[in-house]
């Protein structure tokens, strides 16, 4: 056998294709309804009730747009339901554009420190090619979420609304980006002298003073103290003068993120130890990215906990998989591509890891949960894509679907199991910027 593909080899595949029943039925529907509806096996759909037995009471939904901070809509949806319910609030949104701002900044500095670490390292190092690929986007982690908010505090979506480019990110990524990797060769151009470190970050300040300016252009200014004005749901007028988003947070959200863990199941990698990303941290003194990797049953009974006391629960997945966007269904048993195709495409979750076929592409908050028999079934899931899109933007996602794509969910430590706490107050071990958790 050779080791290019044949004439004969396609000659033998044509033949084999003629000997699949109504292989040419199933070709005529793929093509002309693409993959993901020529597989939708609507069966399914009659497990796919929106009953649940537990459910906690929220509102509208938010949408990030054009933008990948759907992190930061899920911890800020996890706050704002706490928030509105303690003041009486309707469809209470926190400003996203305030922390995006910020999130921004905070990641161009570590960028640039990144560089400085490197600087003397080859060009085709594996390191600083993680790092040139990391780049200033707009996703994060969660603990990217508190580590901005401990520093910069919130304010109301109304003292700093969405701008076009907060709404649609792509525009001011490509521009950041482009000044990044202008100073980073700019940096590796200048003379190595003893005090080259110093030098490095008088011009990384220089930098990060024309990307304030960008920022300001393209996101507005962030209110250095603004008036939470506001009327409750019997209709009567607040107005608390002068808040800065400091005293906001501490005075009248006060949560403190130290009271949370991030549970995962990483099951290409050994359960029971806590694992760091530390080229994720990009807050220097800020909180740190820690995930305990604890396994599904554990993230599923911490879960419930929340749901059950009245928390939602703030958690991470990979929503393209077995995903109807429209009609807000997330179940691997709606979609039979395998037997569409007639050809094996199962993965494990751990081989979908170690391929680098999985990632945690998005997070959103689950909102409910439906137990029959002791077990969850369904689970009930509000996203941040606006309310045009599954049940007036909440999306139901089949526990098979928990199984195979949520890899973290967050809850408060007063949910979890003691080995949980235990495995959560490790001394965290810290993974590569090329490991399949990053």
């Amino acid at each position: 056998m050779t080791k290019d593909l044949t004439l004969t080899d396609l000659s033998n595949f044509s033949n084999d294709l003629k000997e699949v029943p109504a292989s040419n039925v199933i070709a005529r529907a793929v093509q002309e309804n693409g993959v993901d509806a020529a597989s939708k096996n609507f069966a399914a759909k009659k497990e796919l009730n929106r009953v649940f037995s537990i459910e906690v009471e929220t509102g509208e939904v938010t949408h990030q747009k054009q933008s990948g901070r759907c992190w930061l809509f899920a911890t800020l949806n996890t706050l704002r339901h706490d928030f509105a319910k303690k003041y009486q609030l309707k469809d209470f949104q926190f400003s996203q554009n305030y922390l995006s701002f910020y999130d921004r900044l905070e990641k161009a500095n570590k960028m640039l420190e990144w560089a400085i670490r490197l600087i003397d390292r080859a060009e085709d190092d594996r390191e600083y090619l993680a790092m040139l690929e990391w780049g200033d986007e707009d996703g994060g982690q969660w603990a990217n979420g508190p580590a901005l908010i401990n520093k910069y505090g919130l304010v109301p979506q109304s003292a700093m609304p969405e701008t076009y480019n907060s709404d649609k990110t792509a525009e001011i990524s490509r521009v950041i980006n482009l000044k990044l990797r202008k100073a980073i060769a700019h940096m590796k151009k200048m003379v190595i002298t003893p005090s080259h470190e110093a030098d490095l970050r008088t011009y990384k300040l220089e930098c990060l003073n024309e990307i304030y300016r960008m920022l300001v252009y393209a996101f507005g200014q962030p209110p250095a103290s603004f008036d939470f004005e506001y009327r409750d749901k019997d209709n009567n007028y607040h107005n608390v003068r002068n808040l800065t988003p400091r005293t906001f947070f501490t005075d009248y959200v006060a949560v403190d993120f130290d009271q949370y863990t991030d549970l995962i199941d990483a099951p290409d990698h050994e359960y029971g130890k806590n694992y760091g990303l530390p080229n994720q941290d990009y807050i220097f003194d800020g909180k740190k990215i820690e995930l305990a990797n604890v396994g599904l049953t554990a993230m599923k009974k911490a879960a419930i906990a929340s749901l059950k006391d009245g928390q939602t629960v703030w958690f991470g997945c990979d929503v393209i998989r077995d995903m109807d966007r429209k009609e807000g269904i997330l179940d691997p048993n709606y979609f039979k591509k395998g037997e569409l195709f007639a050809a094996d495409l199962q993965l494990g979750k751990a081989e979908r890891l170690a391929t680098r076929d999985a990632e945690v592409s998005h997070a959103m908050t689950l909102t409910g949960v439906d137990i029959v028999d002791g077990q969850p079934t369904k689970w009930k899931v509000e996203n941040s894509w606006g309310d045009k899109t599954g049940d007036k933007g909440y999306f139901i996602m089949s526990d098979a679907w928990f199984d195979e794509y949520v890899y973290e969910v967050v809850v408060q430590n007063q949910y979890l199991q003691e080995e949980d706490k235990h495995v959560a107050s490790k001394e965290k071990e810290d993974l590569t910027p090329w490991d399949s958790l990053n």
